[in-house]
């Protein structure tokens, strides 16, 4: 009796496994795309084929997609951190959620990759080089990314090159955040190499500048007629890991336009956080 009935059961588990794999089939045949859905993907597609800021309208028309429905899919992405909106422009740029949606499944060459529209909307803000400087090993820094400046008149680095750790003011807003004693820092500073005279008392006053405001500033003394400003960026650990810098002629912007910059660097290298690390 207990064998038929186990029978039974089984018979039951088989004809219920068939009717589900039968749905699943049905269903199959029957998937039709939702539309939202569809368009969302598309115009995520649009936005990273773009590599800059883009309009609404613009992206409704390449896409054919209703403006007004396009518009509120836009602003959905944006609720979300997938997509992230200029209010001044009124353009829409791909956010760093969506690298963190992939997280883990990125290689470090694309999550630079995918701060490169940030970068860009500072460099053409400000007509500035924009720069991303990664810490490397104990006592250097490399160049990873670099974006031009949109004006004529510009200053263009190679991606590669490597400094000092404590050079320029990528140095200056690294140094506080590095675990070396005063007597390590100072050691390393005398072996550096300025084109304008510079002392440690006075590249120590501007490092804890730098790290009152969140930025840090070098007025020639790296470069004769050029000025960089940076802003260091944290890992989720809170270590600093990288630096975003603004490239330009010393003459180019004075004491209250390089504030500006700062703040906005600063403002750029908290996103960052999300999409380097």
């Amino acid at each position: 009796m207990a064998e038929s009935t186990t029978a039974r059961a089984l018979d039951a588990d088989d004809e219920v496994e068939t009717n589900l794999t039968g749905e699943a089939a049905d269903a199959n045949e029957r998937m039709v795309l939702v539309k939202p859905v569809s368009n969302a993907i598309r115009i995520l597609k649009y936005l990273v084929e773009a590599g800059g800021p883009t309009r609404s309208v613009t992206i409704s028309r390449a896409l054919g997609i209703n403006a007004s429905t396009c518009f509120n899919i836009l602003r959905t992405l944006v609720v979300e951190e997938i997509v992230e909106f200029d209010p001044v422009a009124k353009t829409y740029t791909v956010g760093m959620g969506l690298t963190a949606l992939v997280g883990e499944l990125l290689t470090e060459g694309q999550r630079v990759a995918a701060a490169a529209p940030l970068m860009a909307e500072i460099a053409a803000r400000f007509n500035i080089t924009v720069t991303l400087w990664k810490r490397l090993g104990v006592d250097k820094i490399v160049l990873v990314k670099s974006v031009a400046s949109p004006a004529d008149v510009r200053i263009e680095m190679a991606e590669g090159q490597r400094l000092p750790i404590l050079m320029a003011a990528t140095g200056r807003a690294m140094a506080p955040y590095l675990g070396w004693t005063l007597k390590a820092l100072k050691a390393s500073f005398k072996s550096l190499r300025w084109q304008a005279p510079l002392t440690f008392e006075e590249y120590w006053a501007q490092v804890e500048a730098a790290q009152a405001r969140g930025w840090a500033v070098d007025r020639g003394y790296f470069t004769r007629g050029v000025q960089t400003v940076a802003a260091p960026v944290f890992d989720r650990a809170g270590e600093v890991t990288f630096t975003i810098v603004g490239v330009m002629l010393s003459e180019q912007y004075e004491d209250a336009a390089l504030g500006e910059i700062g703040e906005a660097l600063r403002d750029v290298s908290h996103r960052l956080t999300r999409a380097l690390t």
